[in-house]
């Protein structure tokens, strides 16, 4: 693990100087019936009710995308926005999702802006799936050598990930269906999410392959929908309507492409680069997350940010989940709200939703008691080398 954890000092006066207020949420769904700017709009609207606010109080949008979602400066006009002070067009996939979140705060700290939504709106079901047809510019330039042998698909991509950790440290199937029954328990709690009938370990073993080793149970729900945070300054979400969440780190980068970089090791994601210093940022470690909600495109994803993420050594995440450390009444309760494998596919934001629901105590029957700290992450660099993620401290 790369254990570089210098951060400037600059970077560290940001620690706790800014806050979600409020978060919104569309319906997840198979077909929304509607553009992904309507449901973009409708996210901002609902986040901005969670916090109390008024959409003329907006003066910053953000979002990140592959072509698929609504740009603020569409979305700004539709909301009535004639002169947004900053907005942000993040193009990437999961990878950035974090990414923007944390741009929206510094912007916010530097005085660039006071209320900054970020959203995500994506009709990945009826519309733009996933490694489907249709795609203009893709996110890895490697893709071009993978088309010829119908090498495209997110799951066969990682799959040779999941695979190759399979091999190394003696991961089994078992460990990523214990996984995937773990977060279905979390979704049966959840009244948001798309999938609620409980499943069994036998359930996943016989659901049909995909791309081996995954199975169908491993993979992340295809979803119509929106999520949206509000982010401010610390001082004047504590005078609004919720109760505030605090940024106390977010950190963003990458390195080498699993794909075509010289020496990668695919067992070990950009993560492990990252999470020294996002730790330093917030001036904590691993031991004092209460909650994480992880970027699950896939099981195998959930289980190599545990070990890069520090919460376990590398080639103990398998067993890690099936101890039980996951589940809700465990020490590291992951995925709460079931995640994008049972709640739904908001491309990473709906992670940090559900963080912040944890944190202000909301969370109805599947909230962790006394959660304080939280740590969310976006996917951990694979296809694309880049990763981000946030760590959230009740206010």
């Amino acid at each position: 693990m790369h254990n570089v954890t210098y951060v400037p000092k600059r970077l560290l006066e940001f620690r706790n100087v800014t806050a979600i207020a409020g978060v919104g949420y569309t319906p997840f769904t198979k077909d929304s019936g509607v553009s992904t700017l309507t449901l973009a709009c409708r996210a901002v609207l609902a986040a901005l009710e969670d916090a109390g606010l008024t959409a003329d109080e907006v003066d910053g949008l953000a979002t990140h995308r592959v072509g698929d979602s609504a740009p603020p400066t569409l979305v700004g006009p539709a909301l009535g926005l004639s002169d947004l002070a900053w907005h942000l067009d993040q193009f990437g996939g999961g990878s950035v999702s974090h990414a923007v979140v944390g741009q929206a705060a510094l912007a916010v700290a530097a005085g660039l802006a006071e209320t900054v939504v970020c959203y995500r709106a994506i009709n990945a079901r009826s519309e733009f799936r996933m490694g489907g047809t249709g795609r203009g510019v893709p996110v890895s330039p490697e893709v071009q050598y993978q088309a010829p042998y119908g090498y495209v698909a997110p799951p066969q991509q990682f799959a040779m990930y999941a695979r190759a950790h399979m091999l190394r440290y003696g991961t089994r199937a078992e460990h990523f269906g214990r996984l995937a029954v773990t977060q279905r328990a979390n979704a049966v709690k959840n009244p948001r999410a798309l999938m609620r009938t409980p499943i069994t370990l036998d359930d996943y073993l016989s659901s049909r392959w995909i791309a081996e080793p995954f199975r169908l149970l491993d993979c992340c729900l295809e979803t119509d929908g929106a999520c949206a945070v509000v982010v401010t300054t610390a001082e004047r979400a504590r005078s609004l309507r919720r109760q505030p969440v605090l940024i106390s780190g977010a950190a963003w980068g990458g390195g080498t492409s699993h794909l075509s970089g010289a020496g990668a090791d695919p067992t070990v994601t950009a993560a492990a680069a990252l999470a020294p210093r996002l730790y330093a940022q917030a001036g904590l470690g691993p031991g004092e997350v209460d909650v994480a909600e992880l970027y699950d495109c896939f099981t195998y994803s959930v289980i190599v940010q545990l070990e890069d993420y520090g919460f376990c050594a590398k080639g103990e995440g398998g067993p890690y989940v099936e101890s039980g450390a996951t589940a809700l009444d465990g020490p590291l309760p992951v995925n709460t709200h079931g995640g994008f494998l049972s709640e739904g596919y908001v491309h990473g934001l709906n992670h940090v939703a559900e963080a912040v629901s944890q944190l202000r105590g909301d969370a109805g029957d599947r909230q962790v008691p006394g959660a304080e700290v939280a740590l969310s992450t976006s996917q951990p660099g694979y296809i694309l080398p880049a990763t981000s993620a946030l760590i959230l401290r009740r206010a």
